[in-house]
C-alpha cells in the first residue's frame, strides 16, 4: 500500500508539472477593452484624455505610426489613488505587438518617468512600431506609482506582414550595429534551457525519495529528521556550490568580452512643460446631477455664464474618454472609435447661442449604452460618488473653450 501511494504521488507531481509546461507555450488570442476593468471614478476624476489621434489604422510590420493628443491631470484627484508624482507614459496593447521607438510629453522626450501636476494639460505624442500581425485594440494609458495604470480610450489598429521581417537595429554607444530582435539569441535560449535542466535535475533526485503522503505522515510522527540522509546534504551542497561557481564564472566572462556597460536609466524628469491653455470666458455652475439607471443617462442643472465677446453653444461633453456631442454644434472628424463616441448622445434643454454677459440655466443630458457597457454607471455605487468631465463650448467662429466640472452624482430608479 505504501508503494502504491508513492507511485499515486509521483504521478500526480509529474502531471501537474506537465500541465504547468505545456501552459507556457499555449497562448490563446484574447479581446478585451481593458478600460472595462478599472472602476468608473478612476476614469473620470485622474487623466482625461482629448483631441487623440491614431496617425494610422492600418500599418505593416517595421513600419510605423504614432498615438499623439492632449491629457488633463484633474485638479480634484481622488484620495485614495497616489498622485502623479512619479509617472510613465505608455501605450497599453496586448503584449509585444509593438515596440514604443520613443515618446514624448510636452515636445520633451520622455524615455523614463516624469512628475506632473495637478490642474495642468500636457500634449504627448508615442511613436511605434508595428512588430506582430494582427488586430489589436491600441490604448493610451499613463502607469502611476500607487496608482497603477490608468488606461484611455483605445482604437483597433491592424498590422499586416509577417513577424519573421521584424528588425529593430540600434548603433550602440561603441560603434557597433546590433539588431536587438536576435541579438545573442542563441545565448538566452542556451541559459534558459541550461537552467530549467538543472531545476528539473534537483526535482529528479528528490522525485526518487518518498514523495507528499510519506512524508507528512514522517513529519507529523516526529520523524522529519529521518527524511534527509547525509547522501541529501552531499547532493545539495553539490549543487550550491556548483550554482555559485556557474555564476560567478558566466558573469567573469561576460565582464570581460563586455567591459563598457552603463546602468538602467532610473531617473525622474521633472518640470515637464505643460500647455498654457487659454484664458476661458465662460463659467458653469452645477446645481445638480443625477443619473438615471432605467435610461442610461445622466442628466446635470448647469448654470451657464458667458463672459466672453461672442455667443457660445456647448457642443461636447467628455468623461472617461467617452465624448457625448451635439451633433447640431460639434461633429468629430478625427477617425475617434466608434464605441467611445456618442454623436447625438448630449442634449441641451435651450442651446441657441449664449449671448455675452448673459446667463442661463440648463439641463443637460448624456445618453448612451456607452454608460453601461463601459462601466460608467458603477459609478453609483462607489463609496464618493463623484462624477467629473470637460465640457467644449464653442463660439460663432468655432473656437472651443474647455471647462472641468466636478461634482456629486445621485443615482434615480425612475
Amino acid at each position: 500500500m505504501k508503494i502504491l501511494k508513492d507511485k499515486v504521488a509521483k504521478l500526480s507531481f509529474v502531471a501537474l508539472l506537465a500541465t504547468v509546461t505545456a501552459s507556457m507555450f499555449y497562448t490563446p488570442t484574447a479581446a478585451a477593452h481593458g478600460e472595462k476593468s478599472q472602476a468608473a471614478f478612476m476614469r473620470m476624476r485622474t487623466i482625461h484624455w482629448f483631441d487623440l489621434n491614431w496617425s494610422k489604422e492600418e500599418v505593416a510590420v517595421n513600419d510605423t505610426m504614432t498615438i499623439s493628443g492632449k491629457f488633463f491631470v484633474f485638479s480634484g484627484w481622488p484620495e485614495t489613488v497616489d498622485k502623479p508624482e512619479i509617472s510613465f507614459l505608455n501605450i497599453g496593447i496586448p503584449g509585444p505587438v509593438f515596440i514604443r521607438a520613443g515618446s514624448w510629453i510636452g515636445g520633451q522626450l520622455v524615455p523614463r518617468s516624469v512628475s506632473l501636476e495637478l490642474g495642468e494639460t500636457y500634449d504627448f505624442k508615442v511613436l511605434l512600431k508595428a512588430r506582430r500581425p494582427g488586430d489589436w485594440h491600441v490604448h493610451t494609458m499613463l502607469n502611476v506609482k500607487g496608482g497603477g495604470p490608468i488606461i484611455g480610450p483605445g482604437k483597433w489598429v491592424t498590422v499586416t506582414g509577417s513577424m519573421k521581417d521584424f528588425t529593430n537595429p540600434i548603433t550602440t554607444l561603441t560603434g557597433e550595429t546590433i539588431d536587438l530582435e536576435t541579438y545573442n539569441l542563441d545565448n538566452t535560449y542556451f541559459w534558459h534551457a541550461f537552467w530549467y535542466a538543472l531545476g528539473l535535475a534537483w526535482m529528479g533526485y528528490w522525485m526518487k525519495k518518498p514523495m507528499f503522503i510519506p512524508r507528512s505522515i514522517a513529519v507529523e510522527s516526529g520523524k522529519a529528521d529521518s527524511l534527509i540522509s547525509g547522501t541529501d546534504r552531499k547532493v545539495a551542497m553539490g549543487f550550491a556550490a556548483g550554482t555559485i561557481a556557474i555564476v560567478a564564472m558566466s558573469m567573469s566572462s561576460t565582464n570581460e568580452q563586455y567591459p563598457v556597460t552603463t546602468p538602467l536609466q532610473a531617473g525622474l524628469l521633472r518640470g515637464i512643460k505643460s500647455i498654457e491653455m487659454p484664458a476661458t470666458s465662460v463659467a458653469v455652475k452645477v446645481e445638480d446631477a443625477t443619473y438615471r439607471v432605467p435610461g442610461r443617462a445622466m442628466q446635470m442643472t448647469l448654470t451657464i455664464t458667458n463672459n466672453g465677446d461672442s455667443a457660445i453653444r456647448l457642443g461636447e461633453f467628455n468623461t472617461a474618454g467617452v465624448r457625448f456631442m451635439d451633433a447640431n454644434v460639434a461633429q468629430d472628424e478625427t477617425g475617434y472609435p466608434d464605441d467611445l463616441l456618442a454623436e447625438e448622445g448630449l442634449t441641451v434643454s435651450d442651446n441657441s447661442p449664449l449671448a455675452p454677459g448673459q446667463s442661463r440655466t440648463v439641463q443637460v443630458t448624456a445618453s448612451d449604452a456607452a454608460w453601461e457597457v463601459y462601466r460608467l454607471a458603477d459609478l453609483i455605487y462607489d463609496p464618493d460618488s463623484r462624477f467629473a468631465g470637460l465640457l467644449f463650448f464653442y463660439d460663432e467662429a468655432g473656437k472651443r473653450q474647455l471647462i472641468t466640472i466636478d461634482a456629486p452624482l445621485i443615482p434615480t430608479f425612475i
